[in-house]
């Protein structure tokens, strides 16, 4: 390679919530069930949790202002025809100037769209991320889960590189392995020994394709991930690859299930969280074909700033959630809707005009005074200044419950609806709900964190803002 590219920030987002296979099971009444799956609230969705990894990437820069690209991945796109990664662009309020794309279809495009990141001009945020499920009872129910990562890539030249790219490697064939149809719920998969035969041979083709084009060698990797829509052909690859078997890191399933196009990604940032100056570190992808990324971590890792780890993320889950509630949040199930109104839809024009406030949480603030508004305003309701305003970017901003109120009446499909009322750090009050929280332990002078959110569907338009959550150890707040 003529120049390094490489990775310079990442992020991962692994959902609070968490459901039991043994829950499953015995709601089945089946028995046993080990371990458990990630599960995206009802008001998430791919892109939401593409903002949250792509949040905790970018706080890791200098500034957003190196970026040039966004592209966004996942074989579960919440739009069609229309571009879902000018959400994720929205959230971080990155300049008009950048460029931005999807790439997705299958679970292959993720590590795709990742390799593809680090050729661009400039820095590119790269996202992955998926919601899965399959069948009432069926493997991929259990076996697969929700989860999203963001990576920062680019050249040297541009970025701080905290892992250098050390060499790719791909195998591809045409086999029918797995496939799910346009609107269909859930993928259908061939016989697992015929997909495990041609997985195994296209991993090794693709590893060996990688290890020629770094010059490297299988013994010389120190954490080496794998990982593919054939659990078994990735067991089987990873055993027969020759890297050391204590170099070889867990693949998460037991803990978050597959989460798919975002797997690799997660595996990547799992590994970037331990990862220490002058390691190799490798992940192989099998999806429809194989992909193998080399990368050699940089000094720059001893003073980088690591977000919230893949590990702090499992330890912290909910793992309460029941069977109903899974089957309601993925849509397999209808609850009885309230006799009111349904919700409006989002304006577009309105939406257009607020984009800062929408998508991005940004107030302005009163150069006279120091006071915060929310939503901005032009004239200070402190002092009455008429247009003396800076922007005042507040989703990253930290804030404790001032008051707090648990409704039981009003309809969420996760009841009771908890509405907070935040005084931010440097001033600054509003009133929103709070997700991902025990109704039991909110407390008055609580710490909490902004979280970008689906407050509503309407017409096909998904209408985002932005919801509060308990603060957690290493958040971006």
């Amino acid at each position: 390679m003529t120049s390094r590219v490489g990775i310079a920030a990442y992020g991962s987002y692994i959902p609070y919530w968490r459901l039991g296979r043994q829950t499953v099971n015995t709601a089945l009444g089946k028995p046993g069930g080990k371990g458990t799956r990630a599960v995206a609230s009802y008001d998430e969705d791919t892109t939401t949790m593409a903002v949250e990894a792509a949040r905790r990437a970018v706080a890791g820069l200098d500034s957003v202002a190196m970026l040039g690209g966004v592209i966004s991945s996942t074989a579960t796109p919440i739009y069609a025809d229309k571009t879902n990664a000018t959400t994720v662009h929205a959230a971080l309020e990155l300049d008009l100037d950048v460029r931005v794309s999807d790439q997705g279809g299958a679970a292959r495009s993720g590590i795709a769209a990742l390799i593809g990141g680090f050729y661009q001009p400039g820095g590119t945020l790269v996202t992955l991320a998926d919601t899965r499920t399959g069948a009432s009872g069926g493997a991929d129910e259990v076996g697969t889960g929700d989860a999203a990562a963001a990576f920062v890539v680019g050249d040297g030249q541009s970025l701080d590189l905290i892992a250098d790219l050390a060499g790719t490697g791909s195998g591809s064939a045409e086999f029918l392995d797995r496939w799910r149809a346009p609107g269909e719920p859930w993928a259908a998969t061939w016989e697992e020994r015929f997909g495990e035969s041609v997985y195994v041979e296209l991993a090794g083709r693709s590893f060996e394709n990688a290890l020629k084009s770094s010059g490297l060698t299988a013994g010389e990797i120190n954490k080496f991930a794998v990982t593919g829509m054939s659990p078994r052909a990735a067991k089987a690859f990873a055993k027969g690859s020759g890297v050391p078997a204590e170099a070889i890191v867990p693949d998460l399933e037991a803990q978050i299930g597959n989460t798919g196009t975002a797997h690799p990604g997660v595996l990547l940032a799992a590994m970037l969280d331990e990862a220490k100056a002058g390691e190799l570190i490798a992940v192989t992808m099998l999806a429809d074909g194989a992909d193998t990324v080399l990368l050699r971590v940089t000094e720059a890792i001893d003073s980088y700033r690591r977000p919230p780890s893949v590990q702090q993320q499992i330890a912290q889950g909910n793992e309460t959630l029941s069977y109903l509630d899974f089957l309601s949040w993925k849509g397999a199930i209808r609850n009885q809707t309230p006799r009111r109104p349904d919700p409006d839809r989002a304006v577009a024009p309105a939406t257009y005009r607020d984009s800062s406030w929408k998508y991005g949480f940004s107030g302005s603030k009163c150069t006279e005074c120091g006071t915060r508004h929310m939503p901005p305003q032009r004239v200070c309701l402190k002092c009455g200044a008429n247009d003396h305003m800076v922007h005042d970017k507040l989703s990253d901003v930290g804030a404790k419950i001032a008051t707090y109120t648990i409704d039981h009446l009003a309809f969420s499909l996760a009841p009771p609806v908890v509405g907070v009322v935040l005084d931010f750090d440097g001033g600054g009050r509003f009133s929103c709900e709070m997700t991902d929280c025990d109704p039991e332990k909110v407390a008055i002078g609580q710490r909490a964190e902004m979280t970008f959110r689906k407050i509503s569907t309407a017409s096909g338009i998904h209408n985002y803002f932005w919801k509060a959550r308990p603060a957690g150890e290493g958040t971006t707040s």
